[in-house]
C-alpha cells in the first residue's frame, strides 16, 4: 500500500553547525549546514507555504546562533522547535576539497545540538502533530545512550497518533563508539521507519552488503516498507508498495563540490511524496536537487535555484 502522509507539517532533527565552504584559493565562506538541517531548507525552498518545516535542535545563546536563528527564520523555516542552551555554542565544520570531492573537519564537542534529546515532554511537544518526522544517522550519533532512547519513545508515540518517519543511516564511523553500537543503533530506529533512505556505500562498508538489492532485503526485514537506496553515479533503487524497481541517475555536467548531495536528493524526494508524487517521479525530484546541489559550493542549493514542484 502506498505511503501517505496525515499532515503536510515536516519536522527534521538533528544538528546545524557553523560550515566554512571553500569558494577559492585560501578563502572559505561562513554558512549553516549539517543533513537534516540542509534536508529541511531545501523541503521549505522547495514547498513554500505548501507546508510548515520545523527543524528541532538546540543552539548557545552566543552571537553565531542568532544569526543562524535569524537566517532560518528569513529563509521560511519554523523555528519554535529550537532550544537556546547557556555556555554552549553551534559546532563548526571545515569543508577541504580534492577535485570536486570533499572531506570535512569538525569541531564539535561542545555543540548545544547534543542536548537536543534531554527533555523528553519538549521533545514530544515540539514533533506532535507531524505528519513527516525526518532523522538521520548523525542525529543519533551525536545523543547519548539516554537521549537516543528518549527520541526512540518520542518517534513510537509520534507514529502512533499516524506521522511517518524517515531516516537516513548517513552513518559516520568517527562519532560512534564501536561498529557494535552503530549495528544496533541503526536496527533500532529501522523499527520505526517508514521511509528509509540509506547511501549504498554507507551500508556496504557497515553491513557488508553486496549489492543495493541486498540493501533492500535486510532494511525490508526491519518492517520498512518504503525503501530508496542512493548510489552516487550508478541507479537508484527503490522498494515501494511491494515492488523493487531501479531508476537511472542522470550525468551532471559543472560539478564543483559534492558536499550535501545525499541530503538535497532526501529533500527533493520527501517534498515530492507530501506532495502525492509517486515513489518514482519522487526519485526524479530527489535526482534534480541533488544535482543542483553539487553544481555549487557548500552544501546547500543558493536561495532561489531550487527546482521548483509542480504544485
Amino acid at each position: 500500500m502506498m505511503l501517505t502522509f496525515n499532515s503536510p507539517k515536516v519536522v527534521s532533527i538533528g544538528e546545524a553547525m557553523v560550515e566554512m565552504a571553500v569558494v577559492g584559493d585560501n578563502q572559505y565562506r561562513r554558512d549553516f549546514a549539517g543533513d537534516t538541517y540542509n534536508t529541511a531548507w531545501h523541503i521549505a525552498q522547495v514547498l513554500g507555504d505548501k507546508s510548515e518545516v520545523s527543524f528541532v535542535t538546540c543552539v548557545g545563546t552566543d552571537t553565531m546562533s542568532d544569526r543562524f536563528l535569524e537566517q532560518i527564520k528569513e529563509d521560511g523555516l519554523d523555528t519554535s522547535a529550537i532550544r537556546r542552551v547557556a555556555d554552549r555554542n553551534m559546532g563548526l565544520y571545515l569543508i577541504e576539497l580534492d577535485g570536486v570531492e570533499r572531506s570535512f573537519h569538525y569541531w564539535r564537542n561542545a555543540s548545544s545540538a547534543k542536548l537536543l534529546a534531554d527533555d523528553q515532554d519538549w521533545l514530544d511537544a515540539v514533533i506532535k502533530g507531524a505528519g513527516l518526522i525526518h532523522i538521520s544517522g548523525i542525529t543519533l550519533a551525536i545523543l547519548s545512550p539516554v537521549a537516543r532512547a528518549r527520541l526512540l519513545n518520542a518517534l513510537t508515540k509520534a507514529r502512533h497518533n499516524g506521522a511517518r518517519v524517515s531516516f537516513d543511516p548517513n552513518i559516520r564511523p568517527k562519532l560512534w563508539a564501536s561498529t557494535q553500537e552503530m549495528h544496533q543503533t541503526v536496527s533500532d530506529f529501522l523499527k520505526v521507519t517508514d521511509i528509509a533512505l540509506p547511501s549504498f556505500d554507507d551500508e556496504q562498508n557497515l553491513w557488508g552488503d553486496g549489492s543495493p538489492a541486498m540493501t533492500i532485503s535486510r532494511i525490508a526485514a526491519a518492517g520498512v516498507t518504503e525503501i530508496v537506496i542512493k548510489n552516487g553515479e550508478d541507479p537508484v533503487s527503490v522498494l515501494s508498495a511491494g515492488q523493487n524497481f531501479t531508476i537511472e541517475t542522470p550525468a551532471i555536467a559543472g560539478i564543483r563540490d559534492t558536499t550535501g548531495a545525499g541530503d538535497a536528493f532526501n529533500a527533493g524526494y520527501l517534498a515530492a511524496r507530501l506532495r502525492g508524487q509517486a515513489p518514482e517521479d519522487a526519485v526524479a525530484w530527489g535526482q534534480k536537487s541533488s544535482g543542483e546541489v553539487i553544481c555549487h559550493f557548500g552544501a546547500r542549493i543558493p536561495k532561489g535555484h531550487d527546482p521548483k514542484l509542480p504544485i
